[in-house]
């Protein structure tokens, strides 16, 4: 049998489940995939590798919702294992397939890079034909997690009937939908991420996975209060929209950034003329690798760093059961005199 790239592949495809419970053993099967949160074995649920081969495509092709990258079960070996040489890459395939060792044909070959899919083109295009949120199931459903965004967030947006598909059954249908652009700092948009919403208005939607996110997304964010171009002296930054939606309700005046994720929290990139950073606690492992990330890089461009630590689990719950006074009271506790003079409301 040929030593190939994509016989190596198919191969492993044939023991995808295997595979997966070998090298992606913080993830669970669910139907006819693999979930997990991403390439390297995070816990999580944004990546998905199919396991059987049907009328969709092979066994062993996975793609990651939140980072919109997709490829193979080589790939998984490859960033799993922290290898760089595609022959590296290919021995430990021929190990868990208790295949025998061979020099590969053109040992300097190297497997392209896993694509990306879910363009910045697309969110532009799905975030155009949305609309504001006033008067909408989005604004309801904020208004029922106790945010209240001005009506200049530019971020935020509501499609009344945005596709949704379900990657275990594969059905697909539409669902009114709470949009939220991830921007880099000029404004532009790379990406979005979706809030499928319940059409009754109870909540999020009844789906396996209610959100996703596409685009580019690493190094961006959904940026609320964010004057393109503009010094940004004090920022805060944290993983969830809803999280950094809920400092931005008893803080209005406070420029917020949400990363969508802990590993693109770690990568956020930051604006001109930031000085003082606030980063949103999260209490999960990947969480606070995300937190220890973005402070080591914070404090090596010269930024004073500080946790913002919720009563609860996160800053929505102390909104929703604490209520925003007790919420900014808890605040006004850590964070610096002057940032708590300038943007918690008085009194």
């Amino acid at each position: 049998m040929s030593g190939s790239t994509s016989e190596l592949a198919r191969r492993l495809g044939d023991h995808a489940e295997a595979v997966c419970r070998e090298y992606l053993s913080n993830g669970r099967r669910v139907g006819n995939y693999w979930i997990v949160g991403d390439v390297r074995n995070t816990e999580g649920r944004s990546m998905h590798v199919r396991l059987k081969t049907n009328a969709k495509g092979f066994a062993g092709k996975w793609v990651d919702e939140a980072t919109t990258e997709y490829g193979d079960l080589l790939d998984v070996i490859r960033e799993s294992c922290g290898l760089l040489e595609f022959r590296d890459v290919a021995d430990e395939a021929r190990r868990f397939l208790a295949m025998p060792r061979s020099h590969p044909q053109n040992p300097g070959a190297e497997r392209q890079p896993a694509a990306a899919r879910g363009t910045p083109k697309t969110a532009r295009r799905l975030f155009a034909m949305s609309q504001t949120i006033a008067g909408t199931l989005a604004e309801r459903y904020l208004a029922g997690r106790g945010i209240l965004l001005a009506v200049r967030e530019r971020a935020v947006r509501f499609h009344p009937g945005c596709y949704y598909r379900d990657l275990v059954t594969g059905e697909t249908r539409a669902l009114p939908a709470l949009i939220a652009a991830v921007t880099d700092l000029d404004g532009r948009i790379t990406g979005l991420q979706r809030t499928w919403l319940d059409p009754g208005g109870n909540g999020k939607a009844h789906v396996n996975d209610p959100r996703r996110s596409l685009g580019h997304l690493l190094g961006n964010g959904i940026w609320l209060g964010l004057n393109p171009g503009a010094p940004v002296p004090v920022l805060a930054a944290g993983e969830g929209f809803e999280t950094m939606a809920s400092l931005r309700t008893v803080m209005p005046a406070l420029p917020v950034a949400a990363a969508t994720s802990a590993n693109h929290l770690a990568g956020l990139i930051f604006p001109p003329g930031c000085r003082r950073l606030y980063i949103a606690a999260d209490a999960d492992a990947a969480g606070r690798h995300g937190i220890e990330r973005l402070s080591q890089r914070a404090g090596e461009a010269g930024i004073a760093t500080l946790v913002l630590r919720p009563q609860l689990g996160d800053f929505n719950d102390d909104l929703r059961h604490l209520g925003p006074i007790r919420l900014a009271a808890s605040l006004g506790d850590q964070l610096v005199p002057e940032d708590a003079r300038h943007f918690l409301p008085s009194g």
